[in-house]
C-alpha cells in the first residue's frame, strides 16, 4: 500500500514536470518556427497568470462545495491534455491564443488544489508540506534534464511525420499520467457543510481580518517583483560577462537553492515561526537585489542567486502554510485559490508589465542600465519588509 505521502509527492512532481515540459523552451520555437512577434510570445506567456486569476475561485467553489479535490483534478488533467496536443502541431498566433487559454484556464486552477489536498492530508503541515512540495522542483528540473539531454535523441524518430513542438507533445503525455495518477490519490470530498453556498465568498471574508488584509498586499507587491527576477536576470548576467547560452546553467543554482531551503523548511518553521520564516524570506529580497544592483563582483552576483531559495520558498511556500493555518475549513481549497491569484496570478501579471516597463524607462540608448532597474524592486521590498516587521502578527486559531 503506498502510503499518502508518497502519492503526494509524486502528484508534485508530476504536476510540475507538466509545466516545466514546454515553459523554458516554447518561446523560442514560437518565435523562430512559427515566426511570432515577441508581444505575441508576451501574450501567450501571459494567459497562464490570467488562469490563475480566473480559474481558481471556481475550481475552490466546486473542491468545497461539489466534487472531491482528487476527482477534480484528474478532471482538470486529462481534458488539459487536449489543448497541449493541439498546440504540439497549431502554426498560427490565433490557434495557439485560444489553445493556450484553454490550458490556462484547466491547468491554472491545480496549482492550488495540489496544495489543497497536501494540506487536507497532512495535519503537521509545518512539518510535511514544504518536504512533498519540493518534488515539484525536482520535477520541473528533471523533465528539463531530460528533454534537453535525452528524450530529444529519440523524439524525432518515434513522432515521425507529426512534427511540431516536442515539449507540447511531452506535455500532453504528461498531463495524461498525471491525470490517471490523480485517482490513485487519497478521497478528499468536499466540505460537508459551510456558511455559505458559496465557498469562494467565504475565502474573501478572510479579508476583514486586517492582519491577512496587511499580508496579502504586501505579498502581492512582493510577487510583482518577482518578474524582476524571471524576466531580467538572464539579460543582466549576459551583460556582466557570463558566457552566452549560460544563463539557465547559471539559473540553475536558484533551482538547486530552493530545493536545499524546503528540505530546512520544516526546522526553520519549528524554530522560527511562520511569522519569522516569512519574515527571513522578505529580508532576503531586498539583499538579492541590493547584489543586483551593484553589478558585480560577478562571483558574488552568481553566489546571490542562491538567495532564491529564501526568496521564494520562505515567503511564498510559507504563505500556503499560513493561509492553510487561518482558513475556516468549509473554504479552505478556495482560500488556496486566493492566494494563487495573488502570487501566481495578478502578481505576475502586473509585475510582467512592469518590470518590461522599468527596463524600457532605464535604457541609455540601446542599452539598459541594470543599477537603474535593480533599484526599484530594491526600494519596494525593502519597504514590504519594513511593513511586515511592524505590521504584521500572525492570529493563532481559524475562525
Amino acid at each position: 500500500m503506498m502510503s499518502i505521502r508518497f502519492r503526494l509527492s509524486v502528484m508534485m512532481f508530476l504536476e510540475y514536470m507538466v509545466w516545466g515540459s514546454w515553459y523554458p523552451d516554447f518561446s523560442a520555437y514560437m518565435g523562430k518556427v512559427l515566426g511570432f512577434s515577441d508581444g505575441q510570445v508576451g501574450a501567450i506567456y501571459a494567459l497562464l497568470p490570467i488562469g490563475c486569476m480566473v480559474a481558481p475561485f471556481l475550481a475552490g467553489q466546486i473542491a468545497d462545495r461539489y466534487l472531491a479535490t482528487d476527482r477534480l483534478l484528474a478532471i482538470l488533467h486529462l481534458a488539459g491534455a487536449v489543448p497541449l496536443l493541439v498546440m504540439a502541431t497549431a502554426r498560427s498566433y490565433e490557434n495557439v491564443w485560444i489553445w493556450m487559454c484553454v490550458w490556462a484556464m484547466l491547468f491554472g486552477p491545480t496549482l492550488a488544489l495540489t496544495n489543497s489536498i497536501c494540506f487536507h492530508h497532512m495535519p503537521a503541515a509545518e512539518g510535511d508540506f514544504g518536504l512533498v512540495r519540493v518534488w515539484g522542483t525536482i520535477g520541473w528540473i528533471v523533465v528539463g534534464l531530460l528533454l534537453g539531454v535525452g528524450l530529444r535523441e529519440w523524439m524525432p524518430s518515434l513522432l515521425g511525420p507529426l512534427g511540431g513542438f516536442d515539449g507540447m507533445w511531452l506535455g500532453c503525455g504528461l498531463s495524461v499520467l498525471m491525470g490517471l495518477w490523480c485517482l490513485l490519490l487519497p478521497g478528499t470530498p468536499p466540505a460537508a457543510k459551510g456558511e455559505s453556498p458559496l465557498a469562494f465568498l467565504g475565502a474573501l471574508k478572510m479579508l476583514k481580518d486586517p492582519q491577512f488584509a496587511i499580508f496579502l498586499g504586501i505579498a502581492f507587491v512582493v510577487a510583482t517583483e518577482l518578474m524582476f527576477y524571471f524576466v531580467l536576470t538572464g539579460p543582466f548576467l549576459y551583460k556582466i560577462g557570463i558566457a552566452p547560452g549560460s544563463a539557465p546553467a547559471w539559473m540553475a543554482i536558484a533551482q538547486a537553492a530552493e530545493i536545499a531551503t524546503m528540505l530546512f523548511l520544516p526546522r526553520m518553521l519549528k524554530q522560527w515561526g511562520i511569522r519569522g520564516t516569512m519574515m527571513v524570506g522578505i529580508l532576503a529580497w531586498p539583499l538579492r537585489y541590493a547584489i543586483f544592483a551593484l553589478g558585480g563582483p560577478l562571483w558574488l552576483v552568481l553566489a546571490s542567486l542562491s538567495l532564491h531559495g529564501l526568496c521564494y520558498v520562505c515567503f511564498f511556500t510559507a504563505s500556503y502554510i499560513y493561509v492553510d493555518q487561518i482558513a475556516p475549513p468549509d473554504v479552505r481549497a478556495s482560500a488556496q485559490g486566493l492566494i494563487a491569484f495573488v502570487l501566481l496570478g495578478a502578481g505576475l501579471v502586473v509585475g510582467s508589465w512592469f518590470a518590461g516597463a522599468v527596463s524600457d524607462w532605464s535604457r541609455v540608448g540601446s542599452e539598459v542600465d541594470y543599477t537603474r532597474v535593480f533599484l526599484v524592486p530594491l526600494v519596494l521590498t525593502v519597504l514590504c519588509a519594513a511593513l511586515f516587521v511592524a505590521l504584521f502578527r500572525v492570529r493563532e486559531a481559524r475562525a
